[in-house]
């Protein structure tokens, strides 16, 4: 056995050791001293008084029972933090995940809306587009009505004489011109402002469809959130997200109500001018016809008359030549007789009836002959007559073949109501 002096460890406190403070136990034992004493012999130990070794294990005891409750306070306070944290976690992702599926039912309602828009804006521009052809067609089909009415004029410009008249008809289908042009003008305008609606129409519907196709990610999006669970093992932290903002759409109209009523009451216009021109042309073409129906029977009694005259210069005039003879018998007579001799020479009762006969004769042929220029004046009238006659007649009956056999004609060519309404 060793003859070092035994010396007991120094108690120190192992929670002031981790706390970097070195403190001497309340119950350290000091290095005792040699002892003098016989009892000394061989081994040199310091001793605890009982008195000490009680308050030694007492203090452990009682820092022991410290220690455990303060760890029970500890534990409990750990105990209610996990549970208020864990219960205010799970009530927080469980609201997320309810903002989510409302978030989900607002996107999908927004696309159901912008998607019912986006077919409006499409079933719009295609009716649109129907009018726009409509329209279209409705301009090409007025240039037919104004190249007839064109046509009407400038035929009746080749009128002959006193018909070439500003007549009713002339005026009525210069009203159908003016009407044409401010139709085809209302038609281009309402064309542009067609096209400009379509082109609207278009830009409103990518517009839309960009929201839709925007909102289609992020309800892809919010729905592989909303899969999101504790036990999903593809979540990550993503420190600083951010959450994404819809952009509400806007809305579009349609002029098809509004093209529809013009086509409607220029189609109505346009039939009802052309009907005003064709009642003209009725009109005027039997007022042509009873003109040249009484030119006609003026000119039959004016043949008549023509006849009738002629016949009776003849019969002057062979009454003229019937006078020549007796003239010249009564002629040679009185020559003969102014032959006789000395008293034989006498106006006796023959020379007197010869001188007589004469002078009647003479008195005759110039009745006959003032006669007979008037019959012949009167020819000459009735002749100019028939020429007038005539000739208004060939006017009356040119300004029918205008009328009647080439505008009426040509009218008939007239568009109809579909045509003009853009079908």
């Amino acid at each position: 056995m060793s003859s070092e002096v035994l010396v007991s460890r120094p108690h120190y406190d192992s929670r002031a050791v981790a706390q970097g403070v070195l403190k001497e136990s309340p119950v350290g034992l000091e290095v005792p001293q040699s002892s003098s004493g016989s009892g000394t012999t061989g081994y040199r130990s310091a001793k605890y008084t009982p008195a000490e070794w009680f308050s030694n294990y007492h203090s452990i005891l009682q820092q022991a029972g410290t220690d455990h409750h303060e760890a029970q306070s500890i534990q409990r306070e750990s105990r209610t933090l996990y549970q208020d944290t864990e219960e205010a976690t799970l009530k927080t992702q469980a609201e997320g995940t309810r903002l989510l599926g409302e978030r989900l039912q607002d996107i999908h309602y927004w696309k159901s809306e912008l998607q019912r828009h986006i077919d409006h804006l499409l079933t719009d521009t295609e009716t649109l587009l129907a009018l726009k052809t409509r329209l279209e067609k409705a301009l090409d089909a007025t240039e037919t009505p104004y190249a007839i009415t064109t046509d009407n004029l400038n035929c009746r410009t080749r009128r002959l004489g006193p018909d070439l008249v500003q007549d009713t008809v002339e005026e009525e289908l210069m009203k159908e011109v003016d009407l044409i042009r401010s139709v085809q003008d209302l038609l281009k305008r309402t064309t542009a402002q067609v096209v400009t609606q379509i082109k609207l129409n278009r830009e409103a519907k990518h517009m839309l469809e960009l929201d839709w196709s925007d909102k289609y990610q992020a309800y892809s999006f919010d729905d592989h959130c909303g899969r999101h669970s504790n036990r999903s093992p593809d979540t990550k932290h993503h420190p600083g997200s951010a959450a994404m903002q819809d952009h509400p759409a806007g809305g579009t109209g349609h002029q098809q109500l509004l093209v529809e009523q013009m086509l409607q009451d220029t189609t109505e216009d346009l039939r009802v001018q052309c009907s005003k021109v064709d009642q003209a042309f009725s009109q005027r073409c039997v007022e042509l016809v009873q003109a040249k129906t009484q030119l006609e029977m003026k000119l039959t009694k004016t043949l008549e008359q023509i006849g009738v005259q002629e016949r009776n210069i003849l019969v002057l005039q062979k009454a003229i030549n019937n006078k020549e003879t007796p003239l010249r018998v009564a002629q040679s007579r009185l020559y003969l007789r102014s032959l006789r001799p000395n008293m034989e020479l006498c106006r006796d009762e023959p020379q007197l009836s010869l001188e007589g006969e004469v002078r009647e004769i003479d008195a005759t042929l110039t009745s006959l002959n003032q006669q007979l220029s008037k019959p012949r004046s009167s020819l000459s009238h009735l002749e100019e007559s028939r020429m007038a006659l005539e000739k208004d007649i060939n006017c009356k009956t040119h300004s029918l073949f205008i009328d009647r056999d080439k505008c009426m004609t040509h009218r008939k060519r007239y568009p109809t109501v579909s045509t003009l309404s853009g079908y």
